[in-house]
């Protein structure tokens, strides 16, 4: 089977409408489309097939939330197109040149998974540092530093995004980076098809194919950070990251390069890019983490995260007293959250929280509030 094939298979494509709809079931389309799910499956398969597949226009709308950005989402028809594309054949082609910390999107990675590999990079630059100064010191005849008291914790971060980024990225660019990677003539049909669906230069966030192309098109800053600047400590989310290095002035060469590469991309870093010591912490995927004197390395949900938190509780309470939500799904998403905020030091937010969620919500249950649509 060709990658073109695996593309329109039956098999594939019903796999892909199920991940489509994670989420969105109790949406119009998506109830359209499983009504007559076998002959929407066949006639999107056969379209593909045949090279008569056309995308329908996008929906656009505006989010605020962690940020205000524009979202153009696709038909629900062409978001399974998608999946199956990206799932079958496109994840694979383009994952294979990736670093193991470029951590969005694919399987098996995500927010936890850098955090954790930020974590671990961490505890190896202090004891990579307290290694070598107990060598030095047991050469001259010396016992070895305390850990507290050994400065293994001194150095410097770059953390840097890029501003706009999926709307920043030139389609000619992006088609030279793909094309090489791509040799399958149906496969690259169905890319640039998607890619000239909207204005250029830019991508749609709201497509899955958006968010793999997004990867593959800073892969080379990825390979640039680690074997030409010859950073150890260098971790990607999106467009979202980070060196750590001991010297504050290499850091300021890494990135006159870095952005210098980047204008050859036609992107720009944002003005929050910056070089602090790293005994400041390092926000990352909705944490602060540090390391401390000793090696220890603590996580806490950043200040602007709990403010959200709190606000979409208030928010959530004045829905539900509307019947525009239930306590239930409210519950589902507050579960949701603390989950995420348990990846963290975060015993006594969670304790806290707890608390004002009950004093919100106590005696909902016994008015009796209907749903009419979940938050998510």
């Amino acid at each position: 089977m060709t990658d073109f094939e695996k593309v329109y298979d039956f098999g594939n494509l019903h796999k892909a409408f199920m991940e489509a709809r994670k989420g969105k079931r109790g949406k119009k389309a998506v109830a359209k489309f499983e009504a007559n799910l076998l002959e929407n499956i066949d006639l999107l398969a056969r379209q593909i097939k045949s090279g008569t597949f056309i995308l329908q226009p996008y929906n656009e709308f505006v989010v605020y939330e962690p940020k205000t950005r524009r979202v153009k989402a696709g038909a629900f028809r062409d978001s399974v197109l998608q999946h199956s594309l990206c799932d079958n054949v496109l994840g694979k082609i383009l994952s294979n040149s990736f670093i193991l910390d470029n951590a969005a999107v694919q399987k098996g990675k995500g927010t936890h998974f850098a955090l954790d590999r930020l974590r671990s990079s961490l505890r190896s630059y202090f004891f990579t540092a307290k290694a070598k100064n107990d060598k030095g010191r047991r050469e001259a005849g010396l016992p070895p530093l305390p850990a507290h008291l050994g400065n293994y914790s001194s150095g410097w971060v770059l953390k840097a995004d890029i501003a706009n980024y999926f709307y920043s990225i030139p389609h000619t660019q992006l088609k030279s980076i793909l094309r090489r990677r791509i040799t399958d003539d149906g496969i690259w049909w169905l890319v640039e098809m998607i890619i000239n669906s909207t204005d250029d230069p830019g991508i749609p966030i709201g497509n899955l194919t958006s968010q793999w192309f997004a990867l593959a098109y800073l892969d080379g800053l990825d390979h640039m950070a680690k074997e030409k600047l010859g950073i150890k400590y260098y971790g990607r989310y999106m467009d979202d990251f980070y060196l750590i290095h001991e010297s504050k002035d290499y850091l300021r060469h890494c990135l006159s390069e870095i952005t210098k590469y980047l204008d050859g991309l036609g992107l720009t870093l944002n003005k929050k890019t910056q070089i602090f010591p790293l005994r400041h912490g390092i926000d990352f995927c909705g944490f602060r983490t540090y390391l401390t004197d000793t090696g220890k390395v603590v996580r806490k949900i950043r200040k602007a995260s709990k403010e959200k938190a709190k606000r979409k509780l208030k928010g959530q309470k004045k829905r539900l007293e509307a019947g525009e939500i239930t306590l239930e799904d409210i519950k589902t998403s507050y579960t949701s959250w603390k989950a995420h905020a348990a990846h963290g030091n975060s015993y006594h937010l969670l304790q806290n929280t707890d608390q004002r969620f009950e004093k919100l919500f106590k005696g909902c249950e016994e008015n009796g509030a209907t749903i009419t649509e979940s938050t998510y």
